[in-house]
């Protein structure tokens, strides 16, 4: 009787587990696949292509994970195949007693995920890219690792605007404030974690707001491309895209990573990010297979202008642009919203998943170390 566990059978996303197949045969050949269906309907498991695995509805349902063991090689499902055995484990990205509550308030929008209790909670703004939008898969794994999260949307969402065209900094202040107001968030200061465009305005809110101490800067820039920084009248010029070296790939994908013109050519330089600015902390991960652009030149460049105790680097070789917590599957191409051709992020299934387990950890670390409140002075 062959039997397959997963213990334990209901987790958060990022923790891992233990699979465990028993009943077979001494040397016996078999397969083991892992499969779910996403909230559109879309199954993932190897043969998906160009899709990103994204929980949107974290607080009311899990993924469900199904796990079936075959006997002897599957390379591809049919419909005949039955399994030798099969379980089911859920994946939540929320743990118990964590709360939601919409934001909509002045001009910000997003979410703010609140962990269990009164706390006051340290607190954290979470940004993503180029995809738009509301995404808390992060924010509600970092609300269950005890943070209070505003997952930010700061286009393509409700009434904000439907395309990226510049980045207002008085904006991403708005919510800073905003998250600092509320009862259960603990002061004076807050985190920021970013990944692509969302890395490159943390790395802007540092420099400018000095309500943010810790900021985790995921394959970012550290200049402005794209689209100009305004704040308080300020005016960072941005640096065109060079979208005629736009490359395609066999398989019908665009490879972005030719585009970012040089940041180290003199004519740039106005549009550098005045990182020597930040008072806070900096962490900086990088995925050294990042297609999508030259992510650890970025983090050079931005930690060469950096006192040596302000910041940490941490580079992965053959991980990709889409570094996320662990347990998110390597997504190395997939569609993105204003581009008519999926685009190619990079990385190698085997690193890239190793990257993801280690920076979170030291992601979380880093937060909690720069988020914790003041040793008490003894008098």
């Amino acid at each position: 009787m062959v039997e397959v566990t997963v213990t334990p059978r209901s987790s958060l996303a990022d923790q891992a587990v233990q699979v465990v197949v028993c009943g077979l045969a001494p040397s016996q050949l078999v397969t083991l696949r892992a499969w779910l269906t996403d909230e559109h309907g879309q199954r993932f498991q190897p043969d998906s292509l160009f899709k990103r695995l994204v929980k949107r509805d974290v607080m009311g349902s899990p993924f469900l994970v199904h796990l079936e063991v075959f006997d002897g090689l599957r390379l591809v499902s049919g419909q005949q195949d039955e399994p030798l055995a099969a379980c089911t484990a859920e994946r939540w990205y929320v743990g118990p007693g964590v709360q939601r509550v919409p934001i909509r308030e002045g001009r910000v929008r997003g979410a703010l995920l609140l962990p269990p209790g009164p706390g006051p909670f340290p607190a954290v703004i979470d940004l993503f890219g180029g995809a738009g939008g509301l995404i808390e898969f992060r924010a509600g794994l970092l609300a269950s690792r005890g943070f209070a999260v505003l997952a930010l949307a700061f286009f393509a969402y409700e009434d904000l605007p439907k395309g990226l065209t510049q980045l207002d900094l008085d904006y991403f202040e708005e919510a800073t404030e905003l998250l600092l107001r509320h009862p259960k968030v603990r002061g004076p200061g807050l985190g920021v974690i970013g990944v692509s465009k969302g890395a490159e305005v943390a790395l802007a809110m540092a420099a400018f707001l000095p309500q943010v101490v810790a900021t985790v800067w995921i394959n970012g820039t550290s200049f402005l491309y794209g689209n100009p920084l305004l704040y308080k009248g300020l005016r960072i010029p941005s640096i065109p895209y060079q979208t005629e070296r736009m490359l395609f790939t066999e398989l019908g994908a665009v490879d972005n990573s030719a585009i970012f013109a040089d940041p180290r050519d003199p004519a740039c330089s106005a549009s550098a990010i005045p990182v020597e600015k930040i008072q806070g902390k900096v962490l900086f991960v990088v995925g050294e297979a990042d297609r999508s652009f030259n992510s650890k030149l970025f983090a050079q460049l931005a930690t060469a202008r950096l006192p040596q105790d302000a910041y940490r680097l941490l580079s992965y070789p053959g991980a990709g642009h889409l570094i996320e917590p662990p347990g998110s599957p390597l997504c190395s191409i997939s569609t993105l919203r204003g581009t008519p051709l999926p685009v190619v992020w990079g990385g190698e299934p085997q690193p890239h998943a190793r990257a993801q387990e280690h920076s979170w950890q030291e992601i979380v670390e880093f937060l909690e170390l720069h988020l914790s409140p003041a040793p008490a002075i003894k008098l």
